[in-house]
């Protein structure tokens, strides 16, 4: 048996469920590699370490040095923070800068739109307002919170020349009709992204979530309308997984920018990167 092979076997033994979760807890108590600990889903937001080490890889593949990490939907700030720290770690992993924004409204959800789509039996007009001591958490050399209605805000950054090409995505606006509003920012003739961005959908798991109403209602009304980007589902994503009954996988999905795919002329880059 070569080196190589004992090197698999080994990994192969340890995905073994005998033996999963006490390799689960090496990986997080004496890994930093950030493609090791993303595969083993040990960081909190696990989602967002996989799907922005995913993006800055294929960011690599495509000849971008750059990426924006963005957070829709930021409240408490938890997610924001972590998608920091993630950006710091990735960056002296893959040598791809990466810039994260959080966009939110600074008052909590708000309003909703008067019928089943907003799911009023699901939230709260007010509620997840953003954390106060948040903007003197971040780092602002690498982090930027943009507060307003997504409907003004997402086209006004749109407009900005120097952002870099979208490589990660998360809604977690929680209604139909703001990430209706925010799934502009891919809609757009002024979009930057890669041809393949990793995007997240925080909420689309719960008993009275379905396709005519929230987040769901958004996705499928926005691949009607929208002939240059597809939002489509990461086929294959968790099937080589330690844990491929871990929650986010089914909530990870990617916009396919259909027209830069056309552009490119060869399929190199093209693809999910396995990690």
């Amino acid at each position: 048996m070569t080196s190589r092979e004992a090197r698999q076997m080994i990994a192969r033994i340890g995905r073994e469920p005998p033996f999963r979760l006490l390799t689960r807890l090496i990986v997080k108590q004496f890994l930093s590699n950030p493609a090791v600990r993303a595969r083993w889903g040990v960081d909190p937001y696990p989602a967002y370490l996989y799907g922005m080490l995913e993006g800055a890889l294929l960011a690599k593949r495509q000849g971008i040095s750059g990426i924006t990490a963005v957070e829709f939907g930021v409240a408490s700030g938890g997610g924001l923070l972590a998608m920091e720290q993630y950006a710091r770690r990735i960056e002296q992993f893959t040598g791809i800068v990466i810039k994260v924004v959080g966009f939110d409204t600074g008052s909590g959800l708000p309003a909703f739109i008067g019928d089943y789509r907003d799911h009023p039996d699901h939230w709260q007009t007010g509620a997840y307002p953003l954390a106060d001591d948040l903007r003197g958490r971040i780092d602002p050399a690498s982090t930027r919170l943009v507060i307003g209605d997504v409907r003004q805000t997402v086209p006004a950054f749109l407009k900005e020349s120097d952002f870099l090409p979208l490589g990660f995505v998360s809604f977690d606006l929680d209604l139909y009709s703001s990430t209706r509003d925010a799934l502009q920012i891919f809609d757009s003739r002024e979009r930057k992204m890669l041809r393949q961005t990793p995007i997240y959908f925080d909420d689309i798991d719960f008993i009275s979530n379905h396709r005519w109403a929230g987040e769901l209602l958004a996705i499928e009304e926005f691949n009607r309308s929208c002939d240059f980007v597809k939002i489509d589902h990461w086929y294959n994503l968790k099937s080589d997984k330690p844990f491929p009954e871990a929650y986010y996988w089914e909530k990870l999905m990617v916009a396919h920018d259909l027209e830069a795919i056309s552009r490119s002329g060869s399929n190199v880059g093209a693809g999910a990167v396995s990690l």
